[in-house]
């Protein structure tokens, strides 16, 4: 239990040292969603494989880097790309990074992913809010002694998605002309894609699209207080369309375009949570 709270310290310590931003929203860039980052101003980039245990992909084409600074004046902590489950990471591993963002400070988590569609309305360039989720990797970052530094034994998941910033994405997306789906998501383990079969299964449980990131990180920064907002960007069709291949991004840019409108719009109308998170377990800036 000692040991994951110790490397915590060890990780925030490492970035603090890099940067003297403070942030409020943490944002998690999922598969070719990277390139959002370039919204940051007053950059620090941090590779993750210089941040102590912070853990690192094995996948070449999604190197993983740490921005911090401002978007909007806002401050802002921002996670170009991630780890995943089928990586052969465990849970625990998987969350880390969403830990470190909040022992830094982050009192919101923006999440994006890349995602299949399984609703017959979406198509490739859909952006999906996300309303709910479907835990169906069978796994739980929280299995296991639980330390009450970073959060409660048992984490209430209610309200997994912030009903107030799903209510601002909404208003912005109207304002910039882009309006969202809202919808559930599933997490799969994979790293295969469904079986026709397995995408029914999906379809009579209420999905609305899968993945395979997204649900882990949620529950961790539940598990600490953090709000929650999440968006999938739509690059298949689980109905029947190949999936993407790895080489290029199945994301057109006019996509991205609007996905950076969104979440400058979001950053720009954020107002704090009430009450205030609590800020004591949030780990010290070291003297």
């Amino acid at each position: 239990m000692d040991d994951t709270y110790a490397q915590l310290r060890e990780a925030t310590h490492a970035v603090q040292g890099r940067s003297d931003i403070r942030p409020r929203i943490a944002i998690v860039l999922g598969s070719w969603l990277a390139p959002l980052a370039s919204e940051v101003v007053d950059a620090s980039v941090i590779p993750y494989d210089e941040i102590p245990h912070f853990p690192v992909s094995a996948t070449p084409a999604h190197p993983g880097r740490l921005v911090l600074g401002r978007i909007e004046n806002q401050p802002v902590a921002v996670m170009s790309n991630r780890v995943h489950l089928y990586e052969g990471r465990s849970p625990q591993e998987v969350v880390f990074p969403v830990r470190v963002l909040q022992q830094l400070g982050a009192e919101t988590l923006l999440l994006t992913n890349a995602a299949g569609a399984i609703n017959a309305e979406y198509r490739v360039g859909t952006l999906m809010l996300i309303a709910d989720h479907i835990n169906s990797t069978g796994q739980d970052p929280l299995v296991g002694p639980n330390d009450p530094r970073l959060g409660p034994r048992y984490t209430d998941m209610s309200e997994a998605y912030s009903r107030d910033l799903r209510k601002l994405a909404r208003r912005v997306a109207g304002g910039i002309g882009s309006p969202l789906a809202e919808g559930v998501y599933m997490g799969l383990l994979g790293p295969s894609f469904q079986t026709p079969a397995e995408v029914r299964m999906a379809k009579s449980l209420g999905a609305d699209a899968v993945g395979m990131s997204t649900v882990l990180e949620v529950i961790a920064a539940k598990h600490a207080g953090m709000r929650v907002v999440a968006i999938s960007c739509i690059t298949d069709v689980a109905t029947g369309t190949p999936p993407p291949q790895q080489e290029a991004s199945p994301i057109p840019p006019e996509v991205l375009r609007k996905l950076a409108a969104l979440v400058r719009g979001m950053v720009s109308g954020y107002e704090p949570p009430s009450p205030a998170v609590d800020l004591e377990r949030i780990i010290p800036r070291r003297k």
